[in-house]
């Protein structure tokens, strides 16, 4: 006669069990934020070409609350935005939208809207030179 193993060698263990759920939910969050990126009209705009602009031919210089804001198409799919003649850093978000130092928790979907939510949030402060991410006044 055979011995059957004991029940306990039968039944998977607790942590063979979490660790396929944890990997099915990973899969399954994953597939569904790429089905997302993928059909978002617009998302990677600027990446094979022009940086999306806000005025034709790609640039903007108009005045808003009081500040001048100048806007350019750079090489490399950039943006150089200036407000009042001083450089505002925009940086790149996953969705294609734009994010400034200025105010890092909204995304804005041109540079022109970046650089008037920034007008928005400096009120009468003056943007500091070099304010950005590896350099140094």
């Amino acid at each position: 006669m055979t011995a059957t193993p004991p029940l306990s060698r039968l039944l998977p263990r607790r942590r063979t069990v979490l660790r396929a759920l944890f990997a099915l939910a990973v899969s399954a969050f994953t597939g569904g934020t790429l089905a997302h990126v993928a059909t978002t009209p617009g998302a990677g705009a600027g990446r094979t070409g022009e940086p999306r602009a806000g005025g034709p031919g790609g640039g903007f210089d108009e005045m808003y609350r009081g500040r001048r804001i100048q806007g350019r198409p750079v090489p490399g799919a950039r943006f150089d935005v200036r407000v009042d003649g001083r450089p505002l850093h925009l940086m790149r978000c996953a969705d294609g939208g734009y994010l400034t130092p200025v105010d890092h928790y909204a995304s804005y979907p041109t540079p022109l809207a970046a650089a008037r939510g920034a007008v928005d949030e400096m009120g009468s402060a003056r943007l500091a030179l070099g304010a950005h991410h590896g350099v140094r006044p």
